[in-house]
C-alpha cells in the first residue's frame, strides 16, 4: 500500500532532526506518527472549573459517564472508551509517559467497581495513591465508531506548566476548550486557546449552558471577535449539555437540534472520518513548521556557538584564532619595547655606577694624598689603587648580569599566554673578565721631584744669606762687624726655615702630581670599561632580539596554520548551515503544499 503524503513528510522531519542532533524532537515526531496511525480519535476537553466540562461528555454521550456536581471537582483526568459492558478503572503510569519525548510505558490498571467512580474522579478514594487517571469503558455507538473522549480537571491560571502536562497526557487529535456563555472569556482562556492552537490542528471553542442565556448568539459572536483580534479563528459551537440530555429521555428531535449537539457531533464525525487524511495533513504541516522553526533558529545565527554543541563551533574557532594573531601583533610591539626600555635604562644605570664608584676611588686618593708623601707610599698606593679599581669593575659586572636576568624574565612575560614561560629564555654564559685585566695598564708611577742634600745645602745658603745681611747691618750700628755670632745666628735661623719651606712646596707639587696622575689613570680605566659594558648590554641586547624574534615567527607561523584550519571549517560549516537550511525549505514547502493537498493524495 502506498503511504500517504502526510507520512512521508513525518518521516522526513524525523531524519531532519536526527541529523540536527535533536533526538527530543525525533521522540514529539515518533509519537505524533504513532498517534496518527492510530484510528481512533482522541478529543480532550479542557476548560476551567465549573464551565460544563464533564457534563459535555455527559451530552455527547447520552450517558452519565463523568460525574458531575456543584461540590464536585474533578482531580483525576477521566478517559472515556468503548467497552461491552460498563467498567471503570485506576491508571497508573510512569512519570515520564507524561512529559514531551518521555519514553510511553505500560500502564497499571486496578479495576474500580462503578460505584467508586465520582470517589476515584474526585481524588477521594483511598488506598490508591499515585493514580494518574480514570478510564471508563462504555457500549456507546459513538466510542465504538473509533472516538475516545478525555476529561480533565479544570485549569489554573496560575499554573502555566499544567496545561502543557494535560495535553502530553492526553496526546489528543482534537482539542473542546469549554467556556460558559453566560461570561465573557477570560484572558486566561484567550491565552490558553491561542497556545492550543499553535500544538493542534483542531481546537473548537463550546460555549456551554445556552439554555441559561437568552443572549448567547450574540457572546458567542462576541468570543469569535475576541479570537480574531489575536489572530486565532477556532470554531465556536453553542451547545447546551441539559437540553441534550433531556431530548434523550424524551426523544424529542426539536430539543436535541436546539441544544447545539448535533452540529458538535457531526464535526467530530468529520473529523474522525478525515483523521488519517485532511487532519492529519494539518497536523503534520503544523508540526514541521513547529520542528523547522526550532531547527532553523540556531542555523539563522551568525555565530556557531549558539548552537547547542559541546565545543566552539569553527566561526568561534576562526574568530578566536583572527584575536590570537591580533594579540601577538600586539605582544610584539610589547616585548620590543620592553627590551628597548631596559636596555636603555641599564647601559644609563651601569654608567652611573660605575662613575659613582670611580669617584669613590678618587676621593679616597684625595683624602690619603693630602697627607702622605707619594716617594714613601707610593707602592702601597698603586696595589690599592689597581684592586679597587678592578673590584669595582667586578660589582658592576655582577650587576649588569642581574639586571640581565631580570630584563629577560620580563621579556619572556609576554609569552606566557603561549605557553612559554622562564623557560624560554636563550642560553648565554657570562663573558671572560680575563682581557679587560689585559687592557688595563698599570699605574706607573709619575715624575715627581727629590729633594736633594745639595739642592737643601744651596737653599739653606741661600736663605741663610738674607739673614746674615740683615742682623749684620743691625749689629753693625752698634759697632759690631758685619759676620758676627748674632748674624750667623740668623743666617743658620733663616736657612733652616728656607730648607723647610722648599721641602713642604716640594711635597705639595708632589701630591697635586699623583692626584692628577690618579684623575688620568681612573679616566682611562672609566672609558675601557664603560666601552666594554656597552658593547656587552649590545651583544645581549642583540641575544635577547634574536631569540624573541625567531619565537615569535615560530607563534605566528603555528597561529596562521590554526587561522587557516578555523578558515576552512567556518567554511565548511557555513556551507553544512546552507544546505541543511536548503533542506528545511524545501520541507517547509512540503508541510505547506499538505494543506492545500486534495484528500486522498498519496506520495
Amino acid at each position: 500500500m502506498i503511504a500517504p503524503i502526510w507520512l512521508d513528510v513525518l518521516d522526513e522531519t524525523a531524519r531532519l532532526s536526527a541529523a540536527h542532533g535533536r533526538t527530543d524532537l525525533v521522540e514529539s515526531v515518533q509519537q505524533k506518527r504513532t498517534q496518527l496511525l492510530d484510528p481512533r480519535l482522541r478529543v480532550l476537553v479542557l476548560g476551567e472549573p465549573g464551565q460544563g466540562k464533564s457534563q459535555l461528555i455527559n451530552g455527547l454521550l447520552n450517558a452519565p459517564a463523568c460525574p458531575v456536581g456543584d461540590e464536585l471537582t474533578t482531580v483525576l483526568p477521566t478517559v472515556v472508551t468503548h467497552a461491552d459492558i460498563p467498567t471503570a478503572a485506576l491508571v497508573h503510569t510512569s512519570s515520564t509517559g507524561n512529559r514531551p519525548g518521555g519514553a510511553i510505558t505500560e500502564p497499571d490498571r486496578t479495576p474500580l467497581p462503578l460505584d467508586q467512580v465520582t470517589a476515584a474522579v474526585a481524588g477521594k478514594l483511598g488506598g490508591h495513591p499515585g493514580a494518574a487517571h480514570v478510564e471508563i469503558g462504555l457500549p456507546r455507538a459513538l466510542l465504538g465508531s473509533g472516538m475516545v473522549l478525555i476529561d480533565t480537571p479544570g485549569l489554573d491560571a496560575l499554573d502555566p506548566t499544567q496545561l502543557d502536562a494535560l495535553t502530553a497526557f492526553a496526546r489528543a487529535d482534537i482539542v473542546l476548550v469549554a467556556s460558559d456563555v453566560n461570561s465573557e472569556l477570560s484572558p486566561s482562556e484567550i491565552s490558553t486557546i491561542g497556545h492550543l492552537a499553535q500544538s493542534h490542528a483542531r481546537v473548537t471553542l463550546v460555549l456551554t449552558k445556552i439554555d441559561l442565556s437568552p443572549r448567547w448568539r450574540d457572546a458567542a459572536e462576541q468570543s469569535r471577535r475576541r479570537l480574531a483580534a489575536i489572530g486565532v479563528r477556532p470554531a465556536v459551537l453553542p451547545v447546551s449539555a441539559d437540553l441534550r440530555l433531556r431530548a434523550a429521555g424524551s426523544n424529542d428531535s426539536a430539543v436535541n437540534a436546539e441544544s447545539g449537539f448535533p452540529a458538535l457531533l457531526a464535526r467530530l464525525n468529520t473529523d474522525r472520518a478525515a483523521k488519517t487524511d485532511e487532519l492529519a495533513r494539518a497536523a503534520v504541516g503544523q508540526l514541521t513548521r513547529t520542528v523547522i522553526e526550532q531547527l532553523a533558529a540556531p542555523l539563522r545565527t551568525e555565530p556557531a556557538e549558539a548552537r547547542p554543541e559541546p565545543a566552539p563551533g569553527p566561526l568561534s574557532r576562526l574568530h578566536e584564532a583572527q584575536r590570537t594573531v591580533d594579540e601577538l601583533r600586539r605582544c610584539s610591539v610589547r616585548w620590543q619595547h620592553t627590551l628597548n626600555d631596559e636596555m636603555a635604562d641599564l647601559l644609563s644605570d651601569l654608567e652611573y655606577d660605575l662613575r659613582d664608584r670611580t669617584r669613590k676611588i678618587l676621593r679616597k686618593v684625595d683624602e690619603v694624598f693630602d697627607k702622605a708623601d707619594p716617594l714613601s707610599d707610593w707602592d702601597t698606593f698603586a696595589q690599592w689603587l689597581d684592586e679597587n679599581l678592578l673590584e669595582a669593575d667586578e660589582a658592576n659586572h655582577g650587576w649588569m648580569l642581574q639586571r640581565f636576568d631580570v630584563i629577560s624574565r620580563r621579556v619572556a612575560e609576554h609569552f606566557l599566554a603561549y605557553g612559554h614561560g622562564d623557560d624560554t629564555a636563550p642560553g648565554w654564559s657570562p663573558a671572560s673578565r680575563e682581557h679587560l685585566t689585559e687592557n688595563v695598564p698599570l699605574m706607573e708611577q709619575p715624575y715627581v721631584e727629590r729633594f736633594t742634600h745639595v739642592q737643601k745645602f744651596f737653599t739653606g745658603l741661600r736663605g741663610s744669606y738674607g739673614g746674615i745681611l740683615i742682623f749684620g747691618l743691625a749689629t753693625s750700628l752698634a759697632g759690631m762687624p758685619l759676620i758676627n755670632p748674632v748674624s750667623l745666628g740668623a743666617g743658620a735661623l733663616f736657612g733652616a726655615k728656607t730648607v723647610l719651606d722648599e721641602s713642604r712646596g716640594l711635597l705639595k707639587r708632589r701630591q697635586a702630581t699623583v692626584k692628577a696622575a690618579a684623575q688620568r689613570h681612573v679616566d682611562d680605566f672609566f672609558l675601557l670599561v664603560s666601552k666594554d659594558c656597552r658593547d656587552m648590554v649590545r651583544q645581549l641586547q642583540r641575544l635577547l632580539r634574536d631569540h624573541y624574534t625567531a619565537l615569535t615567527e615560530q607563534l605566528q607561523q603555528q597561529i596562521v596554520e590554526s587561522l587557516r584550519r578555523a578558515k576552512l571549517a567556518a567554511d565548511a560549516d557555513v556551507a553544512e548551515r546552507d544546505q541543511q537550511m536548503r533542506q528545511l525549505a524545501v520541507l517547509q514547502e512540503q508541510a505547506r503544499r499538505l494543506a492545500a493537498a486534495p484528500a486522498g493524495a498519496r506520495a
